[in-house]
């Protein structure tokens, strides 16, 4: 059987974001397994207009296209007034039948590890026919990040870990239905 491929989704597009080192950090920890293909998918490189205000036909196929060829996806999810990221809704929208039956998992980091953000999300998985899996490694801006910079506490790698197996079991399960 091929490896499955899974997008690494980074959910935010603002200058001075972290989320590609925490993408980064996931994507190594992850290309060290050898269990599947890894890519990291940033939705700033898509370009995506909002959801309804122009023609946006490039861009939506390109990013359809995208998620059609992964068969799993880690959201690498920052916290923003209890909620994920606008950019990061707005690309969810952008794409309905790619979504479905495939398995995710969530890293988040916000001052509570973006919790509540990851639990925003997981709802708005559910509608798009996603299953979330459970482990969810949380980081904290006050221990994980020093003056910007990414320095995760290896207790998360316990967590990372649990939570690529899970995506791995679920995904390769997932994939029989599409």
């Amino acid at each position: 059987m091929s490896k499955l491929n899974i997008g690494i989704i980074l959910g935010s597009t603002r200058d001075g974001r972290v989320s590609p080192q925490v993408g980064e950090w996931v994507k190594r920890i992850a290309d060290g397994r050898g269990d599947a293909n890894y890519e990291i998918v940033d939705i700033k490189d898509y370009k995506l207009p909002l959801l309804g205000e122009e023609d946006a036909t490039e861009q939506a196929t390109a990013w359809n296209t995208k998620l059609a060829s992964l068969d799993g996806f880690v959201f690498i999810v920052q916290e923003y007034n209890h909620s994920i990221t606008g950019a990061l809704k707005n690309a969810l929208d952008f794409a309905r039948e790619a979504w479905n039956n495939k398995a995710a998992g969530i890293v988040s980091y916000g001052s509570v590890g973006g919790a509540r953000a990851a639990e925003h999300l997981r709802g708005i998985l559910g509608e798009l026919s996603v299953a979330d899996v459970r482990v969810h490694p949380a980081l904290s801006l006050f221990t994980d990040f020093e003056n910007g910079t990414f320095k995760p506490a290896d207790l998360h790698l316990t967590n990372l870990n649990g939570m690529l197996d899970q995506v791995l079991a679920w995904s390769g399960a997932l994939k029989t239905l599409r």
